[in-house]
């Protein structure tokens, strides 16, 4: 039988443990790995490809919000990404699937639910939580489909703008040319359909960690 191999992606290491006991715990087809943040993460992915599913936690540090969803759904495409967060706002978990995850799941689950969910995305479904509706489309939907087409160097680039960095510190910071970023953040406003680097900030805002409720404010800012 195929070896499946998941690895979690959370701050937590009690957390990780528990989770990583529910899932492999007397199964020999299931290897499961753990990975504090997501540079742990990709440097396990760099080292070898080869995964079926990822579980992320959307609130870790150096991650903001649906920030670490983008990074792996433009680096690693072909990597199903489940969330699981102790968020359960259904607009949080509706714009999470927007961005690309293959299931949501809350941590306040049992062991029996989170198999059956992880068990359901690894069959090549989609899982999502009981009491969520999908489907619809408003601005904030527009938004997040554009953010899904940025690669992981504008994201990257697209945080860094949100932190006040000018060009050349972003350059220095991404150890690339002051020429690269400005192609970078032309590139950033043209997805966004934003007309300046500000417009370009406020659409990061609505990923920031911790500022969830911005995905669904009526602000009229074009973004």
């Amino acid at each position: 039988m195929t070896r499946r191999r998941i690895i979690i992606v959370d701050d937590h290491p009690l957390f990780r443990a528990a989770l990583r006991q529910t899932l492999a715990g007397g199964d020999a087809t299931v290897s499961v790995e753990e990975a504090g943040d997501l540079n742990s993460l990709s440097a396990a992915l760099d080292a070898d490809r080869d995964c079926d599913l990822v579980l992320l936690d959307l609130n870790m540090p150096g991650v903001r919000g649906f920030s670490g969803l983008l990074l792996l759904r433009a680096q690693y495409p072909d990597i199903p990404v489940m969330i699981i967060s102790a968020v359960e706002d259904s607009t949080v978990v509706r714009r999470a699937f927007e961005l690309g995850a293959a299931g949501y799941l809350h941590k306040s689950e049992g062991p029996t639910e989170i198999r059956r969910a992880i068990e359901t995305v690894l069959s090549g479904e989609v899982f999502v939580p009981a009491g969520t509706t999908l489907g619809g489309e408003d601005d904030h939907t527009a938004l997040m489909k554009r953010l899904a087409t940025l690669t992981p160097q504008q994201v990257r680039v697209l945080m860094m703008l949100s932190d006040g960095l000018m060009n050349k510190q972003i350059a220095y910071e991404l150890t690339i040319s002051e020429a690269t970023v400005k192609a970078h953040v032309s590139a950033i406003l043209q997805k966004l359909d934003v007309d300046s680097r500000t417009q370009a900030v406020i659409a990061a805002a609505r990923i920031e960690e911790g500022q969830f409720e911005a995905l669904f404010s009526t602000s009229g800012d074009k973004s």
